[in-house]
């Protein structure tokens, strides 16, 4: 009966040995973290700060673009950039504005978005 025990304490040995380094093999994943319902790489539009706070965004955008995309003209958004080296361009009635990488801005009263332009540019 000894000799079974010692047999599978042998084989439970071997198999955390193995599992040990398979684990260790194994490259580790590297999950970017959602904001407000916003993952990486994209930037998100919210109507409102509640919106923010529930997590759901009107509008993401993620594409590298030389000129600009539509955006559903609004009032009262808040722009939330969660790209790490990127900036996105917000054309708007008061001209364009620039909000930095992993940056969340609210716009203020009476300012209406209607384009965005997302740069590989790491500074505004």
């Amino acid at each position: 009966m000894n000799s079974i025990i010692r047999k599978a304490a042998n084989l439970a040995v071997v198999a955390g040995a193995v599992a040990a380094v398979s684990m260790a093999g194994a490259p580790a994943a590297t999950a970017e973290p959602v904001q407000h319902g916003c993952a990486y790489p994209y930037v998100c539009f919210y109507v409102n700060q509640a919106a923010v706070t529930a997590g759901r965004p009107a509008a993401k955008f993620q594409v590298v673009t030389s000129g600009f995309q539509d955006v559903t003209s609004r009032e009262g958004y808040v722009v939330l950039n969660t790209r790490n080296d990127d900036v996105a361009y917000l054309r708007s009635n008061a001209g364009t504005l620039c909000v930095g990488p992993n940056t969340t801005t609210v716009m203020s009263a009476g300012l209406t978005i209607n384009g965005v332009k997302i740069s590989s540019s790491a500074t505004c």
